[in-house]
């Protein structure tokens, strides 16, 4: 490929044209992973834990002076409303520290010796070191937070990393490493590569590759992972339909705000948005009704602007394909309690579905768009049985006052992490975060993360004083 392939990035609101960026072919992406593994083999160019704790201490400092640029940056390219990226940029330099804090607890154990007899005389104990070159491959919904996650957790537990950003967001990506240059990372410990898919797939396909860290499609994901060299590990986090299960003693007035923003926060591009909400029969359409009419007053429109609560959609591919599904409920019986239109190109007004049918798109597939569909239920047993039916399972939520039908809701539910009386969106950096079956494998959450981008060493030393 030559350097005349550029990566043209448009603005998700107006299509604006935000920047053009020389991509890189397979000789530089070779060079790149030349550098990130000769790093690796070499222990005398490892970063000692004191440093690598300093340098993210700068990083987190300037990040702190830049808030308000790489807020407009990333609301700027990912579409997500100026208030949540500033929130998003808070949580990144706060990964940072997190990442920082967790260099001091990556350590081993001792292994006792001694209790039988051909194990006496010795002393044993683990470490953990460094799992080897790192690919990440991220995704568009949070460009400058997953970055933090898929770089900063490389660094931190001192491997080389090498990353490839959303091709719709990489300007987050570039501005912070940029920083972390500004910050004294030495040369090759964290590289970007801004290039096509083929080329990408060639990176995370070489043996050199110890580690595989992906965020996106099940489709690509899984094809990735059947692709890996052998001893590649990876983890992948994909995106699930995120059900809740409400009771009719829910709490109705904390609920009903927390499940309008788990459903339709970053316009419902979030992996663990609210998108299917079984609710008790007795409350269900009064629940329906109330969260189409606050859905019906969310403000759409330029995520610039700072009354935006619900921007555009990443490209207008994907505007057409949410009318597409809610069109399909629509002719198969469903009933549309607010939005159901497209508002422009690039955003879809936030939609409301009372009681689509069970075998159709939006009740099958993750929708990643603005729409909630709100199923009304007898017997719970059943509505877990439906929320637990697809394959995609990752964070679910139950609503109840009842902690007895909590801790069962909790237990019959099939994700990784249920919320109760909070929505399915809720999370924090320090915390578990990934998907099981379809929606993924491995964990995120930095320090989980950190884990696993390290292996256990075992040294036993033999001396008759022992």
């Amino acid at each position: 490929m030559n350097h005349s392939k550029t990566l043209k990035v448009f603005s998700p609101f107006d299509q604006s044209l935000l920047k053009e960026i020389p991509m890189v072919g397979e000789k530089e992406v070779e060079n790149a992973l030349k550098l990130a593994y000769s790093l690796f083999l070499d222990r005398k160019k490892w970063i000692p834990p004191y440093k690598r704790i300093e340098i993210l201490e700068k990083v987190q400092e300037i990040m702190k002076s830049k808030v308000e640029e790489l807020t407009k940056t990333a609301a700027a390219e990912g579409g997500k409303p100026y208030m949540d990226s500033k929130v998003e940029v808070m949580r990144a330099i706060n990964g940072v520290k997190i990442a920082s804090e967790e260099i001091g607890r990556l350590t081993g154990e001792q292994i006792p010796m001694g209790l039988t007899q051909a194990s006496v005389n010795r002393i044993a104990f683990t470490t953990r070191e460094p799992i080897g070159v790192i690919a990440s491959i991220s995704a568009f919904n949070h460009p400058l937070n997953l970055i933090v996650h898929q770089t900063v957790t490389a660094f931190a537990s001192g491997c080389p990393v090498i990353v490839k950003p959303a091709s719709t967001t990489p300007l987050s990506c570039l501005a912070f490493l940029e920083i972390l240059d500004e910050a004294g990372v030495p040369e090759g410990w964290v590289q970007s590569i801004i290039t096509d898919n083929e080329t990408a797939e060639k990176l995370v396909t070489d043996k050199r590759i110890n580690y595989l860290s992906f965020i996106g499609s099940a489709k690509v994901g899984w094809y990735l992972k059947s692709k890996l060299a052998p001893g590649t590990r990876c983890a992948l986090e994909h995106g699930g339909a995120a059900p809740v299960i409400v009771e009719p003693d829910a709490e109705l007035e904390e609920m009903l705000p927390a499940l309008v923003k788990g459903g339709f926060y970053h316009a419902g591009q979030v992996c663990v948005s609210v998108q299917k909400v079984f609710v008790h029969e007795s409350i269900a359409r009064q629940v329906a009704e109330k969260m189409a009419e606050m859905a019906n007053k969310l403000v759409v429109g330029d995520p610039l602007d700072k009354k935006t609560e619900v921007g555009p959609l990443i490209l207008p591919k994907e505007v057409d394909r949410v009318e597409e599904w809610v069109k399909e409920a629509k002719d198969k019986g469903a009933e549309l309690l607010c939005g159901g239109k497209r508002i422009s190109d690039t955003c879809y007004a936030p939609t409301v579905i009372w009681n689509a049918p069970q075998d159709i798109k939006v009740s099958k597939e993750e929708i990643f768009g603005p729409v909630v569909c709100i199923y009304p239920y007898q017997d719970r047993d059943q509505a877990i049985q439906q929320a637990n039916a697809l394959d995609y399972h990752f964070q679910a939520a139950v609503f109840t006052k009842n902690i007895d039908i909590a801790f069962d809701t909790v237990q019959k539910l099939n994700a990784t992490a249920v919320m109760v009386n909070d929505h399915t969106a809720f999370r924090v950096d320090w915390m578990p975060f990934g998907g099981r079956d379809a929606s993924g494998e491995g964990l995120g959450g930095i320090p989980y993360s950190m884990h696993e981008m390290t292996r256990e060493k075992l040294m036993v030393v033999k001396s008759k004083w022992l």
